[in-house]
């Protein structure tokens, strides 16, 4: 009896671990409408570098035009590279001119599902969607038109799990775009949990994302969610959940602010706001990824924490209090479905730290030229930390010590009283460091 109970066990593991097949990140095509070839290339060989095995290229209708023209440079790029980085598609139904016709889907599909840089799913191109319930039924069609089929895991979060369940017979599995958490909370997995159990044998795919707040009121969109410790304590989940695939969001929604990626200045949207460049110039989110091969790895372990070869530092926060300035008309959750607040009732004035280290070692995080605040690091791996404002202000010096030696040490930009036009820009500033 205990040889077949441990034999369960280690097959519980092998199939936990196969589980994890790749991590995307979504890139929103519509977005860099005036991208080159080489601007993918350059994009794709960052995403690389981070341990990322390829992009969701979200469309929004039309097709022919910018659309079009830039996802052929994708996979052009793609193709140049040669690496083993891959492209699907999210159509989306939400943006752009309306819906997405069925005809113009299976065109699509037709012309790239068998592209060598087409990520495939049981040997079938792996395709997604931004909502849509409404054309459900166009998907057993688009499907039959596919050479060799599709694998179709949809974005239909607003049915939720319940409602999503009528729709097992056209899938082959779920994208949820549940990653944030409401109100004054830290993000749980009872809805990823949820998903898994409707889809039972049926591929899920779990949204991560770092961050949210938008201020656009020409899309209608002025709200933000608790960010905070989300990155990290997304990618904990992640090892709880044991999705087969992860989706990251975004490489590239400024307007959202939650890239990943290099800021691309005309990628920027206005959405009625001149606001909307200055809450993203000089918010640099680069260093989000300077952990991601470390956590990407883990997941594809099954949980297992790969070597660390050297110290680093990634750490973020706001320039000011939440309080200190005008909300301009921001809230905290979006209104048209959830309890609103106020949203210095829902983001945390703190510095957020996570370090990787090579061995044990102590963290210090000092505001201005007040006292650090000391984090012991006990042992090899990832650490996450955070410290209070408290009414400090200046410069953020983060450094880890070593034999009270400093290794790695970085500065970031100053934290101020009072934002200086006035608005509170609830974006956040992310820096870093390694040795």
């Amino acid at each position: 009896m205990s040889f077949i109970y441990f034999l369960f066990l280690a097959l519980v593991a092998v199939v936990s671990t196969a589980s994890a097949e790749a991590v995307f990140a979504h890139f929103i095509v519509g977005n860099v409408k005036s991208y080159t070839v080489d601007h993918w290339k350059k994009d794709i060989q960052l995403a690389a570098d981070a341990g990322i095995d390829g992009f969701v290229l979200n469309i929004a209708t039309p097709w022919d035009g910018p659309i079009a023209a830039q996802v052929g440079n994708a996979f052009q790029a793609a193709t140049d590279i040669g690496s083993k980085f891959k492209l699907l598609f999210s159509f989306d139904y939400l943006g752009g001119a309306g819906p997405w016709p069925s005809s113009d889907i299976i065109e699509i599909l037709q012309g790239y599902g068998s592209h060598p840089a087409h990520y495939k799913h049981n040997n079938k191109p792996l395709v997604s969607t931004f909502e849509g319930v409404a054309n459900a039924n166009d998907w057993p069609a688009i499907h039959a038109s596919v050479p060799g089929g599709i694998s179709f895991l949809p974005d239909w979060t607003s049915l939720g799990p319940g409602g999503f369940a009528a729709h097992l017979d056209k899938v082959d599995g779920a994208f949820s775009w549940d990653m944030w958490p409401e109100g004054p909370n830290s993000m749980s997995t009872t809805k990823d949990k949820a998903w898994q159990s409707t889809l039972g044998s049926k591929a899920y795919m779990m949204g991560v994302s770092p961050w949210f707040f938008t201020n656009l009121p020409g899309y209608g969109k002025a709200w933000t969610w608790r960010g905070d410790d989300l990155w990290h304590q997304r990618w904990q989940q992640v090892l709880e959940v044991k999705p087969a695939f992860v989706q990251i969001v975004t490489w590239n929604d400024y307007g959202e602010s939650h890239y990943i990626g290099p800021i691309f200045d005309d990628g920027i949207p206005r959405g009625g706001n001149t606001n909307a460049h200055p809450y993203v110039d000089n918010m640099p989110h680069d260093h989000w990824r300077d952990i991601l091969p470390y956590y990407i790895a883990q997941y594809k372990n099954g949980g297992a924490p790969p070597a660390v070869s050297n110290d680093k530092l990634s750490y973020w926060y706001r320039l000011t209090p939440a309080a200190a300035g005008s909300t301009s008309g921001v809230t905290g959750n979006t209104c048209a479905f959830q309890r609103c607040y106020n949203p210095s009732e829902i983001v945390q004035d703190k510095v957020f730290v996570t370090t990787l280290v090579k061995s044990r070692a102590t963290l210090k995080i000092q505001i201005g030229a007040n006292p650090p605040s000391a984090f012991e690091l006990l042992g090899a791996g990832v650490h996450h930390f955070s410290t209070p404002f408290s009414g400090q202000t200046g410069a953020v010096t983060i450094w880890i010590e070593r034999d009270s030696k400093p290794v790695v040490s970085s500065t970031g930009k100053q934290i101020s009283a009072r934002p200086e036009n006035g608005v509170t820009n609830f974006n956040a500033w992310v820096g870093g460091a390694s040795n």
